[in-house]
């Protein structure tokens, strides 16, 4: 199974530096379809719904304090499978041309990020994990 890292480096070397926010939602978004599409994960690690939306804490290890991030030292994309490159190939095709905040915003509206998020004010910060199950479940019914 391939990492977050591969995953990581393979978004970046595809568009180059984007923010650190919606570098975070291409990977997210990368884990749901696999889930749907490939019918299993992408990675292992862990997402989690902070207040601006789906993060990879052990993705955030590296990229903490900054804005936009142009390469990823980590991973290596020869580990990613044809499917894996195929389902990643199709998440930048759809939202790689969406603004951060757009992301942001659409995981805001989505179950797996608000079940993950619930009792929690807005805003406040929070690492429940969003879970695999709420992932293929909702995105397998659009």
């Amino acid at each position: 199974m391939s990492t977050a890292h591969d995953v990581a480096k393979y978004i970046l070397e595809k568009t180059g530096p984007i923010s650190a926010m919606k570098f975070q939602k291409l990977v997210y978004y990368s884990q749901a379809w696999s889930l749907v599409w490939d019918e299993r994960p992408m990675f292992a690690e862990k997402i989690q719904a902070w207040a601006n939306g789906p993060v990879v804490p052990s993705l955030y290890e590296f990229h903490r304090g900054e804005f936009q991030v142009a390469s990823w030292q980590r991973g290596d994309v020869s580990k990613l499978d044809p499917d894996a490159r195929e389902t990643i190939d199709a998440v930048l095709k759809h939202y790689g041309s969406k603004t951060a905040q757009a992301l942001s915003d659409l995981t805001h509206r989505e179950d797996p990020w608000r079940n993950a998020r619930k009792g929690l004010p807005d805003g406040e910060r929070g690492s429940v994990e969003i879970k695999q199950a709420d992932m293929e479940e909702f995105y397998s019914s659009l």
